[in-house]
């Protein structure tokens, strides 16, 4: 079992930036592939940027790329969401979701989630 905790949302302004975090349970997260998805008011969940489990090895959405990186630090038992040049269509809650089945950027894929934290980039 993987328990998943994000921290580090909030409010900012277009073009700004924030780092988030997911901190995981200890024993199966080295094993772990991962990913961060976000969603919107009224709008499907969506595939954001995903590490795997064995050499982090990364892929990102056409949206992110850029932006956003993603990485991990096993001895923290930590995932992390670099946000740069943040616009107001990155409005959403972000989830971190992790998988031992393996990874990439289907939802389906992903056996645990979080609970998300808010991001919010105004005007």
């Amino acid at each position: 079992q993987v328990q998943l905790v994000e921290s580090g949302g909030g409010l900012v302004q277009v073009g700004g930036s924030l780092r988030l975090s997911c901190a995981a349970s200890g024993r199966t997260f080295g094993t772990s592939a991962m990913g961060w998805f976000r969603q919107a008011p009224g709008k499907e969940r969506r595939f954001v940027a995903a590490i795997s489990r064995s050499n982090g090895n990364t892929y990102y959405a056409d949206s992110a790329k850029g932006r956003f990186t993603i990485s991990r630090d096993n001895a923290k038992n930590t995932v992390y969401l670099q946000m740069n040049s943040l616009k107001p269509e990155d409005t959403a809650v972000y989830v971190c979701a992790a998988t031992q089945r393996g990874w990439g950027t289907s939802e389906s894929m992903y056996d645990y989630w979080g609970q998300g934290t808010q991001v919010t980039v105004s005007s």
